[in-house]
């Protein structure tokens, strides 16, 4: 192929000014594209700081409310819930998952009462719940695939009856999410959606959320069930069949180190992708933010600029707040090192 030669040709005339970098940027942000991630307790009048993930906090559903009020005000789309668990409540059958009056049904119901636009996804697996810490029951010191699925099934029929929007599987069983489909087709739920963990690898970087809710496992670790990082083909055969299942939406997690493994799944299906931009990638911004080693906004806007890149429809990220604030300043008033906004 034979191109134009310098000095005809030139990148920097794209790159000239702000305005032409905003006319030619290929990918943009907006606030539709995130769902944001909240921490929900036991408890009334608590809002207490997770030490591991400066600036973000659990709640007890009471204050639950106000933060949610103010995600709906930002434009911010979705919320995805996860529920912390007192110990005194966690056994190896995931009982209080199935809880009608459970603190994530409860949670569920009162904002979709207050805020019925708001779509809600809620955390499908059994590590909140259970005494071992684990995604799935546990016998004779493995990870019951068949049963676990089954029981994931019924959580999630609980929660649409509660009035989720999205069921969101994060345990990685395999054939869950055929059952889960089955199961809200049969209890009449068939416009509750499915966004499905997809491709979720055995990752180092999930160390702040196992803090934030208390669910590291007990003994073992996760790579029965969750993905080889060294893997990306497995990747794409998962999300094809949860796809094939009855799966809405397609997750990958983490995020910021499978951006490849995010195009691969984007190349191979034809349901939106989301990605998680989990709590370890969070971390790491805010500590060397702290350490004045990078600036924080800059880092926060180009990391979810690379999710959109790398073909991620959907973004779950603790940052939801703090980037909504950002794409709403005026340009004229900030910097916008990343092109055109959404």
């Amino acid at each position: 192929m034979n191109y134009t030669q310098f000095p005809y040709s030139r990148g920097r005339r794209l790159r000239n000014s702000e305005n032409i970098r905003r006319m030619v940027s290929e990918n943009s942000l907006s606030v539709n594209d995130f769902i944001a991630p909240l921490f929900v307790i036991e408890g009334k009048n608590q809002k207490t700081e997770i030490p591991s993930m400066p600036g973000y906090f659990r709640f007890t559903l009471d204050l639950l409310l106000k933060e949610v009020d103010e995600i709906q005000s930002l434009g911010i789309p979705s919320v995805l819930l996860f529920a912390k668990v007192p110990d005194e409540k966690k056994d190896n059958e995931g009982t209080e998952a199935l809880n009608p009056d459970g603190l994530m049904q409860r949670s569920v119901r009162a904002i979709k009462q207050e805020f019925p636009e708001l779509v809600v996804m809620t955390d499908v697996a059994l590590d909140p719940y259970s005494s071992y810490g684990h995604d799935g029951i546990v016998k004779d010191g493995q990870i019951i695939n068949d049963e676990t699925a089954e029981l994931l099934a019924k959580m999630s029929v609980s929660h649409a009856e509660a009035g989720a929007d999205f069921i969101a599987p994060s345990d990685m069983m395999d054939g869950r999410i055929l059952l889960i489909r089955d199961a809200l087709e049969n209890a009449g739920f068939h416009h509750t959606g499915i966004m499905a963990y997809s491709a979720k690898y055995a990752s180092c970087y999930y160390g702040p959320f196992r803090d934030a809710l208390d669910s590291a496992p007990g003994f073992g670790d996760k790579k029965t069930y969750q993905m080889n990082p060294a893997n990306i083909t497995e990747a794409i055969k998962e999300a094809v069949t949860d796809e094939q299942e009855g799966a809405d939406i397609v997750m990958i997690k983490p995020g910021l180190p499978y951006l490849d493994v995010v195009r691969a799944v984007k190349e191979a299906i034809n349901v939106p992708v989301s990605v998680y931009n989990v709590s370890g990638e969070y971390a790491m911004i805010k500590a060397a933010a702290e350490k004045g080693w990078l600036n924080e906004e800059n880092a926060m806007m180009e990391a979810l600029l690379a999710f959109k890149r790398a073909g991620a429809d959907l973004i779950a990220t603790y940052f939801a707040k703090n980037a909504a604030r950002l794409l709403q300043t005026p340009l004229l008033s900030r910097r916008d090192p990343l092109g055109k906004r959404g």
